[in-house]
């Protein structure tokens, strides 16, 4: 399997069910981790101080940071050896799977040959090289207990016609508590994060509270890889999941027997549901949505509970974990490359980023209040968030000689004139009383100039007598240091008469005399 480094937020997640009493195993299958990885980020995070009863307040910024800092694991390119080793068994591998050799024998026939590879390892080498699909019978599996496991799938409707005419298909995010198989339907023309979410939210407030274990599709906002026995999440919805308090189980892909609930719920609520009715949009379909979850889908006599799951859900389905009481702020994560000017983009906004990041790429978390910009699993630095067209700039995040200029900043540049003489000081004040002071900016950075090239004493000296005159200009201040120079250079005398030198390679005037007679002739 190919490396892939784990995420700040997978970290946060494996050290938050540590803190919840979950032991390595069990943090091992809900984070799709292998449990060796898990003990090194928690041993790293004992190190650097976290206690498992201290509570999550504990996980902050810098201590996931000294985590990643301290957990460096090797970095393998491709295939391990083991894989190789399993290669070169192709045929004979191949051979004890059509015997119908079960896997776990094999690990142990290939060690008697004296190769020895992990059964993972076999096991993936076998479903991806040799195809091994084995039809099992299946089992049913325990309802679990009340308020454990709620089962949630996307399921197409139908199309829905809007007050402009247009055919939209509609979705149905359907959420199903497992022990008691009471619904709720959430309506939506989309399948991205913001409608998952807002479906989770409304369901919250449906049920009266959250559940434990949410098990999804394998919905593309949800699962970023899907895999059957080590899928990735989106780090946005890890973080949702985080805040709600809720771990994420999804099931595997193309296999509806990990979610029979809701699967079967799928194609009754279309029948049910949104066969035959004509709905105004969304909203309206919502409201009738609600409205059939509790009086039709939730009184009905379940085929296999043969209860009431409305009635069920009241009197058993309990202790969920508490409804959310704000609503969510759901972040926006980017990876942004931080260019020449110090700044990178997000959501069409600017925020500067400290000079020694420039050509590299950074992870942006932005929220509606603050953007935090992360390099290498470090927090570097945090802006509040601008709206679309604006932009948010540290001056130390710009060259000290450019960071006065760039911002504007007329009380630095002003205060930085006054050290070198009170006069100058008054001046680059008297030049920047103007309505758009920031546009004599540079007037003032040549009388700098001017004292880096005539010294402060003469600066501030005519500076004096310019005020006194009350011209402001610096040309003028310019031209007076000049003539005051041109006063004191000493004057040359005029060289002497007929004191000609001669040039070095000048012929004698002799040879140009010419008689005119001698012409004539």
């Amino acid at each position: 399997m190919a490396f892939r480094e784990v995420s700040v937020t997978v970290i946060r997640e494996v050290l938050r069910l540590w803190l919840r009493g979950e032991g390595l195993r069990s943090i091992e299958r809900l984070v799709s981790l292998d449990r060796k990885t898990v003990r090194r980020y928690v041993q790293a995070a004992q190190a650097a101080g976290l206690v498992r009863d201290g509570g999550e307040s504990q996980l902050s910024d810098e201590l996931l940071g000294a985590v990643v800092e301290a957990v460096r694991p090797a970095r393998p390119r491709g295939r391990g050896q083991a894989w190789e080793r399993c290669a070169a068994e192709r045929a004979r591998i191949k051979g004890w799977l059509d015997d119908d050799v079960p896997v776990v024998k094999i690990v142990d026939l290939l060690s008697r040959r004296g190769v020895t590879v992990p059964e993972r390892t076999l096991h993936r080498f076998c479903a991806e090289e040799l195809g091994h699909r084995r039809n099992n019978t299946t089992v049913r599996v325990a309802d679990g207990e009340p308020g454990g496991e709620l089962q949630v799938d996307f399921g197409r409707l139908g199309y829905l016609v809007d007050a402009q005419g247009r055919r939209r298909l509609l979705r149905a995010l359907i959420f199903t508590a497992v022990f008691s198989r009471h619904m709720f339907v959430w309506v939506t023309h989309r399948e991205t994060l913001e409608d998952v979410i807002a479906g989770c939210e409304a369901a919250w407030t449906f049920f009266g509270g959250v559940f434990a274990v949410m098990i999804p599709d394998n919905l593309s906002p949800v699962v970023a890889r899907a895999d059957a026995t080590a899928p990735r999440f989106t780090d946005a919805f890890t973080e949702y999941a985080q805040s709600r308090g809720f771990v994420i189980d999804p099931a595997r892909v193309r296999h509806p027997q990990d979610k029979p609930r809701v699967e079967r719920a799928v194609t009754y609520v279309r029948g049910s549901f949104f066969a035959g009715e004509t709905f105004r949009d969304r909203d309206d379909a919502q409201r009738h949505a609600e409205r059939w979850c509790l009086e039709v889908a939730g009184r009905r006599i379940h085929g296999t509970t043969r209860a009431r799951p409305v009635e069920v859900f009241r009197l058993e389905e309990a202790p969920l974990l508490p409804a959310p009481t704000e609503p969510y702020d759901l972040p926006v994560y980017r990876t942004a490359k931080v260019h020449r000017d110090h700044h990178i983009e997000v959501a069409r906004a600017l925020y500067s980023v400290p000079g020694a990041l420039i050509g590299q790429h950074v992870d942006v978390r932005a929220d509606s209040q603050l953007v935090r910009v992360s390099h290498r699993g470090q927090v570097v630095k945090v802006h509040p968030r601008m709206p679309a067209g604006h932009r948010s700039t540290d001056a130390d995040d710009l060259p000290a000689d450019k960071a006065v200029y760039a911002m504007r900043d007329l009380d630095k540049l002003q205060a930085k004139a006054t050290r070198h003489g009170e006069h100058i000081g008054a001046y680059a004040a008297a030049l920047l009383e103007v309505p758009l002071p920031w546009t004599r900016m540079r007037a003032v950075y040549r009388l700098l100039g001017l004292v880096g090239k005539w010294g402060a004493d003469r600066v501030d000296d005519a500076c004096r007598r310019a005020l006194d005159a009350e011209a402001v200009n610096v040309g003028l201040i310019a031209r007076m240091l000049e003539r005051a120079t041109e006063g004191d250079t000493d004057t040359q005398p005029p060289p002497a008469a007929g004191n000609v030198i001669a040039g070095r390679f000048a012929r004698d005037p002799a040879e140009f005399a010419v008689d005119r007679g001698e012409v004539a002739t």
